[in-house]
């Protein structure tokens, strides 16, 4: 079975470039991104993970423990964040799993046959602070992510999980927000006091009210 959007992410124990963790314990009630590479010493993954940890403060800011996976050993990533940290200029702090069995690849289901019956494919999950998967992404190995999407809807998540709102497309913060249908538009104002736009009875918007 895959994981969809909304299903429980599955807890595991693993050995990792900073040692053993448990996945649960390891977040315990930060948001999660766990996201894979098909291999260590690729030159797109080099760049991802240099990435991702010059966005520390970023991630940080927002509540966010971020781990990485490969079906390489724990060894193999250790010299390989050395190659990521000169290259780069950064320094990688965050754990590589070691999923050398693809136990942990085959839960997530990382392994795309069609595209590699050995490797993973750039999949990305952000999980929220009840386990939950928020959000799943897939890229092929011969594309980089955009790590400032999976930022924007890092806030986008974290935004709407508080407020009866959704983000419409290309939001970025403090632009406008939509409110959800469940709302009558007579409660409108008391519930959103910045003001509102009706724009049609089905498309309401108001300023980000947590800004």
């Amino acid at each position: 079975m895959s994981l969809r959007i909304g299903d429980t992410a599955p807890n595991f124990q693993a050995e990792t470039s900073i040692g053993k963790i448990d996945f649960y314990e390891f977040l315990g009630d930060s948001w999660g991104v766990l996201f894979s590479h098909p291999a260590d010493y690729t030159p797109v993954c080099t760049t991802e993970l240099g990435r991702t940890a010059a966005l520390k403060g970023e991630f940080e800011k927002r509540n966010v423990k971020v781990l990485a996976l490969s079906v390489d050993s724990a060894e193999s990533h250790r010299g390989w964040i050395h190659d990521i940290n000169e290259t780069q200029n950064t320094t990688v702090d965050f754990p590589i799993i070691a999923d050398e069995d693809k136990k942990i690849a085959n839960m997530y289901d990382m392994i795309h046959p069609n595209a590699s019956e050995t490797l993973t494919v750039r999949s990305l999950f952000i999980i929220s602070p009840d386990k939950k998967v928020k959000l799943m992404l897939t890229y092929p190995a011969s594309t980089g992510r955009n790590f400032n999407e999976v930022l924007r809807v890092i806030d986008s998540l974290q935004l709407t999980a508080d407020y009866s709102v959704a983000t419409p497309a290309d939001w970025q913060q403090g632009d406008d927000v939509i409110i959800a249908n469940s709302i009558k538009t007579e409660d409108i104002p008391a519930r959103f006091p910045k003001g509102h736009k009706v724009i049609k009875p089905y498309l309401r918007t108001t300023p980000q009210p947590n800004k």
